[in-house]
């Protein structure tokens, strides 16, 4: 259709552009997964030729994170605790570690507020 209105030329512009913008985008997203195809298969293959060390890794730092769990609990010192924390590197480890401080300041804080209680109550 033909039209006399300027602004409305520019409207049907700007509408056509955007059109083939989102065009040109569903274009190169088709082109990007066809292309990275092969690559996710060989990935596919690597993990599972590395499966079994994989499974092995992760079973050992499971024992060393229980292991690390039973020492925790043996420490009572929030700034042993907190020495500790500084110098773990592993996120889970670091985890671990903030819980038991966590622990340790909980039954603090209930240790004080049964003795506040026994100390009312006893008046």
């Amino acid at each position: 259709e033909v039209t006399l209105d300027l602004a409305e030329r520019r409207r049907i512009r700007a509408a056509i552009r955007e059109l083939q913008r989102q065009e040109l985008e569903r274009d190169e997203e088709a082109l990007a997964s066809k292309r990275f195809r092969a690559e996710r298969g060989s990935h596919r293959q690597d993990n599972k030729e590395n499966w079994l060390r994989s499974q092995q890794l992760e079973e050992e730092q499971q024992k060393a994170l229980a292991s690390l769990s039973q020492e925790l609990e043996s420490i009572t010192d929030v700034e042993e605790l907190t020495k500790l924390l500084r110098a773990a590197s592993e996120y889970e480890e670091r985890k671990l570690i903030r819980a038991a401080i966590r622990k340790l300041r909980a039954e603090e804080i209930e240790a004080a507020t049964l003795a506040g209680n026994t100390v009312q109550s006893s008046r």
